[in-house]
């Protein structure tokens, strides 16, 4: 409890951290946001009233002082382009972002550790000899690349594909339950799908056949071999069970990771997530809805990261035993 304790307390830490810099920086890049709503026919007194009414006209100080306060209370405030609440915009959109990264981060992480147990029995066969090139190509290549290249190809020349969007045209829905099931909504989430679970899918293949290799050394490998057991039954059930403590604690990691870096994926594909959210609040100066997507992202990021620890310390209790000594 007290390793526990401890993370978390290292977890608000950070993210009071993150909103203090995300609060200063988007006060200090270059552009006005008043760009962005003032218009020029508008007279003086009018451009103070909106001015006030968004809070610009107060000093830096008591504008962090109401952000910290209406951030603890869970307002994140007004957009200044789509005169909307944040919290609601970014709910609207975070859910399609957690399918994305959810469903890709699965198949990529099922396919990796079966195919990384495979690869370390394989070890020093010609299907080594090929795969693991073609695995560090998708993994070494921009995400940008690899979705514009399967545009080109599946969408704009065979049409198997759309080129972007969660839905076609005319169609809506009641709800996103009602989204979650439609045909059409997972035909226009399989692009992008594949993209990132062709990009992910390499940390844990080569994280699993690492250390498969390391297992297929122990002592009770050498056991299990005496006693008879199918080489298929030893890797499978007995060595690979033991080599899958790092790749557990690398997929709550990769939930984080991904999140933050969706932000290429979504906007390659025009996905309605939280990262196209965020590029379009940066590019208008948009300050509370970058602020708000930029804070969603990193507090993804950082509970991912307080699970991952967590998970590791109850996989292997050396963990927090160490770190309590």
């Amino acid at each position: 409890m007290e390793y526990i304790a401890r993370r978390v307390l290292y977890t608000l830490f950070v993210l009071w951290a993150v909103a203090s810099i995300l609060f200063l920086m988007f006060r200090l890049m270059p552009g006005d946001p008043r760009a962005a709503f003032i218009d020029n026919t508008f007279t003086a007194e009018q451009q103070q009233l909106l001015l006030v009414q968004f809070g610009l006209d107060q000093p830096l100080y008591v504008q962090y002082g109401k952000y910290m306060v209406n951030l603890v209370q869970g307002d994140l405030g007004m957009s200044f382009i789509y005169k909307r609440p944040v919290v609601e915009m970014v709910m609207e959109v975070l859910p399609n972002s957690l399918v994305l990264t959810l469903t890709s981060l699965i198949i990529a992480y099922a396919f990796g550790m079966v195919a990384g147990a495979f690869l370390a029995r394989m070890r020093g066969t010609w299907v080594e000899g090929v795969t693991i090139p073609v695995v560090l190509a998708t993994r070494a290549a921009p995400e940008f690349w690899l979705g514009m290249v399967f545009l080109a190809i599946f969408s704009f020349s065979l049409g198997w594909f759309p080129a972007g969007g969660a839905s076609s045209a005319g169609i809506t829905y009641d709800s996103f339950w009602q989204q979650l099931v439609s045909p059409d909504y997972w035909r226009h989430l399989a692009l992008p799908v594949i993209t990132l679970t062709l990009y992910l899918q390499g940390l844990p293949l080569l994280l699993m056949r690492s250390n498969m290799l390391e297992v297929m050394e122990d002592e009770f490998v050498t056991m299990a071999r005496m006693k008879g057991l199918s080489e298929w039954s030893i890797v499978m059930r007995h060595a690979a069970r033991n080599a899958l403590l790092p790749v557990a604690t690398a997929f709550a990691l990769g939930v984080g990771f991904s999140i933050s870096g969706n932000v290429v994926i979504e906007t390659v594909f025009s996905w309605p997530g939280i990262g196209r959210l965020l590029v379009t609040a940066v590019s208008s100066s948009d300050y509370p809805l970058a602020q708000g997507a930029f804070l969603f992202i990193t507090v993804v990021f950082v509970v991912a990261n307080l699970i991952a620890d967590m998970l590791y310390a109850v996989l292997d209790p050396r963990v927090s035993h160490g770190s309590a000594g």
